[in-house]
């Protein structure tokens, strides 16, 4: 496969699962909003999801219908909804003969509709939970038509590889926002609805009822979403899953490079896989999380460089 094509379906899987996180954070955090007028604020999601400024995080965060617009049609954030599904669409678009047609189709009707005039009044004077839910749903119909049609070869396991990074990238940066406004203390106390709110963002929540039974602790909610090999969005489930497709790209042609890339890859799930709540804490949680997303991002930026000739 040319390193083109390789890297257009890597990104292209990277940018939707992007906006499938960030409307599931949008969607939940709004409802939240609604429960707690006084004090919730966007902070979190603005820091986890843009490039903003602290100054400007903390003038946008207060004004709810502001944030909705900014991170779901805003031409200016470059890591909005809009800018992003156009950024897998283009990629889409150029590889267009190494996907199937129903995923193309998924792709730009999702476009199309994301450019929709109407979506910013309905965001902004509306109820925003029916826009959401709905283009979560078109994201759904991406991922889901992806999975029947697409050929188990080369290119989806790029697009698999692409998938998977972005998510533990984004539960690992969730979890560190999160836990900032804690100072990272795992015995801290927090209120209910504060992890409730969490594990609903990135769909843990039920999980979370029927694993523990003694309610919400924070040590328990960095067990689900770093370590629980059944949780879908934990780290060590996206790096296993990430580890497996990218197994499938060995070949004679790419010894040297693919050895390289998959003991670096072994050697960060390992550290994750064999890490406990109790060895994270006396770690350090900050310093746990940045240490796993420098590996991500070393991992991410290993491939790009041996397998789409970007340095």
């Amino acid at each position: 496969m040319l390193s083109r094509v390789a890297d257009s379906l890597y990104w292209m899987s990277r940018y939707m699962e992007r906006v499938d996180g960030i409307l599931r954070m949008l969607k939940i955090n709004y409802a939240s909003s609604q429960d707690d007028i006084q004090e919730f604020s966007w902070k979190p999601v603005l820091k986890i999801f843009t490039y903003l400024e602290d100054d400007e995080i903390d003038a946008l965060a207060p004004n709810t219908r502001e944030v909705l617009l900014f991170m779901v049609t805003g031409k200016d954030n470059p890591n909005s909804v809009l800018n992003i599904v156009t950024l897998a669409r283009e990629n889409g678009r150029s590889v267009q003969d190494h996907i199937t047609k129903e995923m193309w189709q998924c792709l730009n009707d999702f476009y199309h509709s994301i450019r929709e005039d109407r979506l910013n009044f309905l965001l902004e004077k509306d109820d925003p939970i029916t826009v959401l839910d709905s283009l979560i749903r078109q994201g759904l119909l991406y991922f889901g038509t992806t999975d029947v049609t697409m050929a188990r070869g080369e290119g989806n396991s790029f697009i698999s590889i692409g998938k998977f990074l972005e998510r533990a990238i984004q539960s690992t940066d969730i979890l560190d926002v999160k836990f900032s406004n804690l100072n990272y203390e795992l015995d801290k106390t927090a209120d209910t609805t504060y992890w409730k709110y969490l594990l609903m963002s990135i769909s843990g929540y039920e999980l979370y009822l029927r694993t523990y039974r003694d309610g919400f602790e924070a040590r328990h909610v960095v067990e689900q979403i770093v370590l629980n090999e059944q949780f879908p969005r934990s780290v060590v489930y996206s790096i296993n899953q990430l580890h497996r497709y990218f197994e499938r790209l060995k070949s004679d042609k790419n010894k040297t490079d693919f050895d390289q890339i998959d003991f670096m890859i072994g050697k960060f799930k390992s550290r994750i896989k064999f890490s406990t709540s109790n060895s994270i804490i006396q770690e350090g949680l900050h310093h746990f999380l940045t240490e796993t997303k420098t590996g991500l991002f070393e991992i991410g930026k290993s491939i790009s460089h041996n397998y789409f000739a970007v340095s």
